[in-house]
């Protein structure tokens, strides 16, 4: 049997949401969604230059287990979740999670706690840049 967890990585290059979408591709799923986090040009009423995104080594792992949590959770066929590191513009696409089920709730249901598990568990460290030259760490021990 194929593992229900299709697509699961960090990079340094452009995430791409067709990559994403044919990982999951399977005619028994009647729902695919798809959340596609991008990086915003505002945070906090402050205005954002750019920002970098540092993974610990063992983030990748984490993210992993995360996947392999949710898909046991969840009635799913399919889960991708690829999140970018490294410098990122306004614009830019940050993170992509999916999932794809039989029926739209399951799906809907399991990339909202795929998001909003790996945001709170998968060691990424967000560095913005702000256009007045100061800057923070977000999510950071």
């Amino acid at each position: 049997m194929t593992s229900v967890v299709r697509l699961v990585d960090l990079r340094e290059t452009p995430l791409d949401v067709a990559e994403v979408v044919a990982a999951l591709d399977d005619e028994a799923a009647g729902g695919l969604t798809l959340f596609v986090g991008r990086v915003r040009d505002h945070d906090g009423g402050r205005d954002v230059d750019g920002l970098d995104y540092t993974a610990h080594p063992t983030a990748l792992e984490k993210l992993r287990e995360v996947c392999e949590r949710v898909a046991d959770e969840y009635d799913v066929h399919g889960l991708a979740a690829v999140h970018r590191v490294g410098t990122l513009a306004i614009g830019d696409i940050a993170v992509i999670v999916a999932t794809t089920s039989s029926h739209r709730g399951d799906a809907f249901a399991a990339s909202r706690a795929l998001i909003d598990t790996l945001k709170a568990e998968v060691p990424i460290w967000k560095h913005q840049r702000f256009e007045d030259g100061t800057d923070e760490w977000v999510g950071t021990p």
